[in-house]
């Protein structure tokens, strides 16, 4: 078995797509005599600055020999947008399979996803492991290539997506995809498929708004059903389909936390109490701060969440949760959270037992009393107060949703969830 890894072909700026790259190198394989036994979409890092919206690198598994698979690659890499600075791809090609990669190779893969890795690294051990590479520009792919060729031995959770492309004369325009049968496929196949629309705005966020070649991709648990919502999905003609294995929807990148011992550029898991409840700040985002023991991390819910925050502003102090999300300057970016125990009761003012009447303060640590009756209290009672809130899982909406994240609905949570879908 060859797997041949890729990545850092596209550009912020004048589009492309590795994805793309790696299904026209897939049909030179097949068109070459080598059969392909899968396409891996690996989504790395998503707090690497200088990664587009989905830090996306691929793979090819396939019988064909590494010689002729590397020569196809560097071909494949004349579709990279090398025009931009910033698009610097490379390729590895590894003569192994996919789960026989030294074991340096899968850790190397699962810190691309969680940490920020260096160029220097990945040459190193490429090298070492005897991977032969190519590269344009400095060479920054050869990071996210190692990754993906690492990747099927590091990670046991994967998902599918199946990407539909436009024609080429079409992008960079706007894509003519009817949203009302976006609607019913998406309905017809939850939730084995997900993400395909966001349900409050009723936006199609399988439709990228990028100048890139995809026209639509469909995510889920099953392929054959990712491929069913396609067939069903009205719009301009479709160039070419591909199928992929992702790691996408799987949380894979968070990391088990405290709120002492996180930072900045990783994604984390961290239980603590709320310290300081919610604030809304000029653009409407939210934050708060939690806290265990002595330490503090502060947490944001940023407007394009929409209506998760109000789920956020309906926590208060005293409140404990699991929350999840990227850190960046020393600010976790929420997106989901847990509340483990919600606080039920707040301090209120003794009532008297005998007239009713709301005590009076009967001076400094002196309790209350009421003027009235002669009745006495040592100070305040705990008084229920209703919550908007119940225990379980909470998560932005899917037009807010990183690529990589776990649905709720995709199960598999240490509690109750409650899916934005």
């Amino acid at each position: 078995m060859t797997v041949v890894g890729l990545d850092d072909t596209d550009s912020r700026e004048t589009g492309m797509c590795t994805t793309y790259a790696a299904a026209r190198l897939a049909e030179r394989i097949r068109d070459a005599g080598g059969s392909v036994e899968r396409l891996l979409l690996v989504r790395l890092n998503p707090a690497v600055e200088h990664k587009t919206r989905g830090n996306a690198a691929l793979s090819v598994h396939t019988d064909l020999d590494p010689d002729r698979a590397l020569a196809l690659a560097r071909e494949t890499l004349a579709l990279a947008q090398t025009d931009d600075p910033k698009t610097n791809p490379g390729v590895v090609v590894a003569d192994c399979e996919p789960d026989a990669v030294p074991a340096q190779v899968a850790e190397f893969a699962l810190d691309a996803i969680r940490e920020i890795q260096d160029r220097t690294t990945a040459t190193l051990l490429a090298d070492t492991a005897g991977f032969a590479r190519a590269q344009r520009g400095n060479g920054r792919g050869l990071v996210g290539a190692l990754a993906a060729v690492g990747a099927w031995a590091a990670i046991d959770d994967w998902t599918y997506e199946h990407i539909a492309y436009r024609e080429a004369s079409r992008w960079g325009t706007e894509r003519e995809v009817d949203a009302g049968s976006v609607r019913a496929a998406a309905e017809a196949h939850y939730p084995t498929v997900w993400d395909t629309v966001d349900s409050a705005s009723g936006y199609p966020v399988c439709v990228p708004r990028t100048p890139c070649p995809i026209l639509y991709g469909i995510r889920g648990d099953e392929p054959d059903a990712c491929r069913a919502v396609a067939d069903a999905i009205e719009s301009e003609p479709v160039d070419r389909r591909a199928t992929f294995v992702t790691n996408q929807g799987t949380d894979v990148h968070l990391q088990a936390g405290t709120v002492d011992s996180v930072a900045d550029d990783s994604a984390y898991r961290v239980t603590g109490t709320v310290a300081d409840g919610p604030e809304t700040r000029e653009g409407g985002h939210v934050f708060l701060t939690l806290a265990d023991g002595d330490a503090r991390l502060r947490c944001a819910a940023f407007e394009p969440t929409k209506s998760f925050r109000d789920r956020v502003r309906a926590l208060r102090e005293g409140d404990e949760l699991t929350v999840c999300g990227e850190v960046s300057d020393g600010t976790l970016k929420l997106e989901k959270f847990a509340v483990r125990e919600l606080v039920r009761t707040e301090p209120a003012t003794p009532d008297c037992p005998d007239c009713g009447a709301t005590m009076s303060s009967a001076g400094r640590n002196q309790g209350y009393r009421c003027r009235d009756c002669g009745t006495s209290a040592d100070g305040k009672v705990p008084e229920p107060v209703a919550r908007d809130l119940e225990p379980g899982w909470y998560e932005v909406p899917p037009v807010a949703r990183r690529h990589i994240a776990k649905p709720l609905v995709r199960g598999g949570f240490d509690g109750v969830t409650h899916p934005e879908r």
